[in-house]
């Protein structure tokens, strides 16, 4: 830790990338910034938040059974209140220790100790234990529970890995270096489960360390969470948390505008847009202006990315994959596409908001050359191609609508297919050509990582649809998971981020913000790049 902090000092690293690599090694964000002689930043809460009240939120209510299958950030935003996470990933995307009171780490990043916190209890007396912990791990890793987190950590951990140390630590013994497990233990379906009542169905027992409990949850109506009396975590006033004292969690369907209205009118304090709420700009303007409502914003690495099928013609020539690519007028995109609620993209899923991104120029719009190498790979008098788009994701829809447009002078004729919500699933699977919603990760790396088709280096992810294969990607790719080292490990990443502009599966034209819509009456409830809200330290000023 010493040299960390010798290269903090000395202006190697920056503030961010010092604090994840103290956080990496065990170090607790307020601990990193003492040993580097600045404050931790603390987020403003009042010095007496009010305790009771009830909160309105408008959102939807998925179907929800087993938190492994979560589908949606709105479903997890519900289930996060009874249950709870082992690290938690805030607006700066670096994880920190949660369920978890620190963790320690070996240098060849091969195995990890985590350390459970001691004095939490479940909702129904049970005491939180390292079984709990092993027995959610093996769950997440269970093939038939069809989980993404079984492809994510599954990509490096398995059974035999998992050892109860004693009642508050367990050991994992990974197949590979992995230097990202914080933050795939932050990941939306791993909330950590009671070995002792979950059988499958978490609203039939659901028993969570949370400071809510569920009253009833009722699909695409609404749902009640209660405050419990013995949460482990406490407010300014010393007392446990949470601050409210019930939430009600309101289905309005599917229009956007009736959310918001809802906000305008005080019938809700609180939209649950899910994340990214592209696809409700247009409710904005019924709250723009209004002196009750605040909107915050903040980056992402959430992006609709052009998907190309590497594996068949014309598209496993990467000329033509740079050809398309060059053909967007990112400025352009971001104006009509999102109304400029973000920021330029570069072809590669590393984002600023990322802590090991590495700075990128961004790449012009250029039909010219994109002719040129269209001329190059064969096709001197333009190439026809079909773009397969969901119709439901109208942001998508635009963002094919000026790509049609602006690639025209290069020589590409893009006809748009847009389909229903189950023709597109047919379909896209074999389209050469597609727009796809790609999630906020909070490491570049992840992003880097869920590009790739191999399934020993990556885990399942819309991206995978492209069959991207490239064998120095994969070594470097390999070689960045197992960095320590700062320098080292962002030389590598600017490599990956330069492989995947050139020659890469994916177009980026743009990152979208997150944001917040919520009456002015409800505090300590910030944005956050996922689209996640906690509300353990909401309170309501009325």
């Amino acid at each position: 830790m010493a040299g960390v902090v010798s290269q903090f000092r000395s202006g190697t690293l920056s503030r961010r990338e010092f604090i994840r690599l103290s956080t990496l090694l065990g170090i607790s964000g307020v601990a990193a910034a003492r040993l580097g002689g600045f404050i931790w930043p603390r987020p403003a809460v009042a010095a007496s938040p009010l305790r009771g009240g009830i909160l309105n939120i408008a959102g939807r209510l998925p179907v929800i059974s087993d938190p492994v299958r979560l589908s949606s950030i709105s479903g997890s935003n519900v289930l996060r209140q009874v249950a709870e996470y082992l690290t938690f990933c805030g607006a700066d995307n670096i994880a920190q220790p949660y369920l978890l009171d620190h963790w320690e780490v070996s240098e060849d990043l091969t195995t990890w100790t985590l350390h459970l916190r001691q004095g939490i209890t479940w909702n129904n007396g049970d005491t939180f234990v390292a079984d709990d912990v092993v027995f959610s791990l093996r769950h997440w890793l269970d093939k038939d529970a069809r989980s993404e987190l079984n492809a994510l950590l599954g990509a490096y951990l398995d059974g035999t890995g998992l050892e109860k140390v004693n009642d508050h630590q367990v050991r994992l013994h990974l197949k590979r270096p992995e230097i990202a497990l914080p933050e795939h233990l932050a990941h939306c379906q791993a909330l950590v489960l009671n070995a002792k009542t979950f059988e499958g169905d978490f609203l039939k027992a659901p028993v969570g360390t949370g400071p809510f409990t569920l009253a009833y949850y009722r699909q695409g109506e609404a749902a009640l969470l209660k405050a419990r009396g013995d949460y482990w975590q406490r407010g300014a006033d010393e007392k446990p948390l949470p601050y409210l004292s019930e939430i009600n969690c309101l289905d309005l369907g599917g229009d956007p505008a009736v959310h918001f209205k809802a906000l305008r009118d005080g019938a809700v304090q609180l939209v649950d847009e899910g994340l990214p709420p592209v696809s409700n700009l247009q409710g904005l303007p019924l709250i723009k202006d209004n002196p009750g409502i605040l909107v915050s914003e903040v980056g992402t690495a959430a992006t609709r990315a052009l998907c190309m099928r590497t594996d068949i013609k014309p598209f496993d020539d990467f000329r033509v994959r740079r050809a398309l690519k060059l053909c967007q007028d990112r400025e352009k995109i971001l104006a009509l596409v999102l109304k400029n609620a973000g920021i330029q993209g570069q072809d590669t899923q590393v984002s600023p908001v990322h802590p090991d991104y590495c700075p990128v120029p961004t790449p012009a719009y250029q039909p010219r050359l994109a002719k040129h190498l269209l001329a190059e790979a064969g096709y001197p008098h333009g190439l026809k191609v079909e773009l397969v788009l969901p119709a439901e994701h109208p942001e998508i829809v635009r963002y094919g609508e000026v790509l049609k447009q602006d690639a025209k002078a290069s020589g590409f004729e893009i006809a748009i297919n847009a389909l229903d919500a189950n023709q597109y699933v047919q379909q896209q699977i074999n389209a050469a050509l597609g727009i796809l919603p790609l999630p906020h990760q909070p490491l570049g790396i992840m992003g880097l990582t869920s590009a790739l088709a191999a399934p020993a280096q990556a885990p399942k992810a819309p991206a995978d649809g492209t069959r991207w294969m490239d064998e120095e990607y994969s070594a470097l790719l390999a070689r960045a998971g197992g960095l320590l080292d700062v320098a080292e490990r962002r030389q590598v990443i600017c490599r990956l981020e330069k492989i995947q502009q050139e020659r890469g599966n994916l177009g980026v034209a743009f990152f979208i913000n997150s944001r917040v819509c919520l009456s002015k009456q409800l505090k300590g409830v910030p944005a956050h790049p996922n689209g996640i809200i906690q509300l353990h330290q909401a309170w309501l000023d009325v």
